[in-house]
């Protein structure tokens, strides 16, 4: 009983979260009533063999049904065969600097443990429940036909419980699925290539790029995490949109004003480099895949043009950077300040290695406040990371002259929440989300108000929602994008966008793919297309 009750779980077992309902568990499985008919015609080594290879290849499907529960859950998306293996190293540094190391490799070490117990119990009990067949074979003869009959019958009159259908073919559909997302997967990373060797300003000039910024301070920042469901869920909203409106207010006090919109991520609940890639290249790129592709070519970054015109200075300060970041010269940086460079001496926050207000200090001192020798103003790449998930503990704002080598926040994070007392509450999360977002949004618009002038230009959006488990499982892919100047010419150029005066973007502004932003903001600034066709 309890080999049969493990096959037929198995075999019927959703790969979704919200799918988990008993009503999914009394169902007939199909594959079942065939397998049974296939064992009860073979002669013993046979069967015996093909039962163990049957409970294997059962015990990978079940993994990899576990495996889209865990990505639709988290990334709002299915686990793809070919392409995210590599995101597995990724978990795991998340993992061991949220819960640390030892909790980690615990961790890792019990799901091993249990996936192994898994193929080996799948296994037996198939071979245990196939020499049952074999030992009673009138009866099973006689239980496989009526099975099959009431299969036949149920599917062919769509009787259902709860709504949901009795006769299952359930681990036959997930494999045609896998197979299809497979050929899929080959298939578009032939296609894409051809994409990306199409450029609408890929010959485009530099002296024919971005003419009308010439001398601006061009900041562009990405937020971490920071998505629609912050500025319109009813449990974040409400903080997140007083903190935007009174940031407006301040901004304009200093002069400075702002124009906010929405663009859909090419990602959703992590994978943030592909909603940076995706923003910067004009180029949807959803996966892995197409990441590799963009950044092994030369297609130009939206960062990059402003280096080919030779009228800017480029600089990244990449404070989630921990090791080679090969990916500079895509982006056309000429120098990089990652996590070893900042001159940080205080605690991480869980999986972000500083705060965002320590990141922007050193931001000031070590690249903003120098005067060049060139003359050259400055294009600067920023990707904040303070807003990361598990969001706990979460920095506070201190002092700007106070900041130090950042040891002021060793006690702000000893009072924070533990990650684990959040990564396991699905409201403290929600809560805690919306906190670091105002927190996020805070830190860069007092840098603005305090260090800009009016020459700066602040261009700042997120990379993502956060995950299902705050966002919603039916949440958009939405995330707020805002241009901030001083300089009302700046604003001017993209009057005709329809985007909300302020930080925060009103429920019907404009809303468009990632990928169309580069291309609109680099004709919206007077650059001409010259298309490289590859």
């Amino acid at each position: 009983m309890l080999a049969a009750a493990l096959v037929v779980a198995a075999l019927v077992l959703p790969n979704t979260v919200v799918g988990l309902r008993p009503a999914r568990f009394v169902r007939i499985p199909g594959e079942a009533v065939i397998g049974a008919a296939v064992m009860l015609a073979l002669p013993r080594r046979p069967r015996v063999a093909l039962a163990a290879v049957s409970g294997v290849a059962l015990g990978a499907m079940t993994v990899l049904n576990l495996l889209d529960m865990g990505f639709n859950q988290y990334l709002g998306r299915s686990f793809n065969v070919v392409l995210d293996w590599s995101l597995f190293g990724d978990a795991e540094s998340y993992l061991e600097d949220s819960l640390g190391r030892t909790s980690t490799l615990a961790a890792v070490a019990g799901v091993i443990t249990l996936v192994l117990l898994l193929f080996v119990l799948l296994a037996l009990s198939m071979v245990r429940l196939s020499n049952l067949l074999a030992r009673h074979t009138g009866t099973a003869t006689r239980g496989t036909l009526i099975a099959g009959v009431v299969w036949i019958t149920c599917s062919s009159l769509g009787l259902q419980i709860s709504g949901v259908p009795i006769a299952s073919d359930r681990t036959a559909t997930a494999l045609k699925v896998q197979a299809r997302r497979i050929s899929d997967t080959l298939e578009d990373e032939a296609e894409f290539r051809k994409v990306a060797r199409v450029d609408a300003f890929g010959n485009t000039p530099g002296s024919q790029l971005v003419p009308d910024l010439r001398g601006k301070d061009m900041i562009f920042t990405f937020i971490e995490s920071y998505g629609r469901s912050a500025i319109e869920d009813p449990v974040m909203a409400p903080g997140v949109d007083r903190t935007l409106d009174a940031r407006t207010k301040a901004l304009a006090k200093a002069g400075f004003h702002a124009r906010s919109g929405w663009l859909t991520s090419a990602t959703y609940g992590g994978s943030s480099w592909l909603g940076h890639s995706t923003t910067m290249s004009g180029l949807w790129i959803s996966n892995q895949q197409r990441y590799r592709t963009v950044m092994a070519s030369d297609h130009l970054s939206l960062t990059e043009a402003f280096a080919k015109t030779g009228a800017w200075d480029t600089v990244g300060v990449m404070p989630g950077v921990q090791k080679a970041w090969p990916e500079q010269k895509w982006y056309g940086l000429e120098k990089v300040y990652n996590a070893f460079q900042l001159g940080y001496r205080g605690p991480k926050f869980s999986w972000s290695t500083m705060p965002d207000q320590y990141a922007l200090q050193q931001y000031q001192e070590r690249v903003h406040s120098k005067k060049r020798a060139d003359g050259k103003p400055l294009m600067s790449l920023l990707i904040l990371t303070s807003s990361h998930q598990p969001w706990a503990p979460i920095p506070k704002m201190v002092g700007w002259d106070r900041l130090g080598d950042g040891s002021v926040f060793k006690d702000i994070q000893a009072a924070g929440n533990k990650p684990a007392d959040v990564i396991a509450d699905t409201s403290k999360s929600r809560q805690e989300y919306g906190k670091s977002i105002q927190y996020s949004v805070t830190a860069l618009t007092q840098w603005l108000e305090r260090y800009g002038n009016d020459n700066t230009v602040l261009v700042f959006l997120g990379d993502h929602q956060p995950i299902a488990r705050v966002s919603g499982n039916h949440a958009s892919r939405d995330v707020p994008v805002s241009i901030v100047a001083r300089d009302p010419g700046v604003l001017d150029k993209i009057a005709d966008w329809g985007w909300t005066d302020g930080l925060r973007p009103a429920h019907d502004a404009p809303v468009w793919k990632m990928s169309s932003f580069r291309d609109r903001f680099l004709t919206a600034y007077g650059s001409t297309p010259h298309p490289d066709r590859g």
